[in-house]
């Protein structure tokens, strides 16, 4: 079992930057991928970023490459998301997620197992 909160969401003008947190606390942490999803109602869940094991392999949707960053501190039981440049459209509610999920279903929400309460990002145009 293992139960993920996060923080750091904030809001912010565009151009600027957060670093959102997932803390882990249970069993095993580090033997998961741990991903960022993000979701308002109303609109699907859209993967995010995800790295995986031992942090030497790190995924992103295209529309956050080079401007968010993923990383992870096992020893600690937290990962980070690096955000830079936000952009309005980065505006959502934040969730981490833990899981095994295969390398081709890393992006697919099903395939982890615990989830985070999320955190808010507003960014104003």
């Amino acid at each position: 079992q293992v139960q993920l909160v996060e923080s750091g969401g904030d809001f912010v003008q565009t151009g600027g930057s957060l670093r959102l947190s997932c803390e882990a606390s249970g069993q095993s942490f580090s033997s998961y991928t741990v991903s960022w999803f993000r979701q308002v109602p109303g609109k699907d869940r859209e993967f995010v970023a995800a790295i995986r094991v031992s942090g030497g392999y790190t995924y992103y949707t295209d529309s956050v490459k080079g401007r968010f960053t993923i990383s992870r501190d096992n020893a600690k039981n937290m990962v980070y998301l690096q955000m830079n440049n936000l952009e309005p459209s980065d505006t959502d509610i934040y969730y981490c997620a833990a899981g095994r999920p295969i390398l081709s279903a890393v992006r697919d929400g099903g395939m982890y197992l615990y989830w985070g309460q999320g955190t808010q990002v507003t960014v104003s145009s």
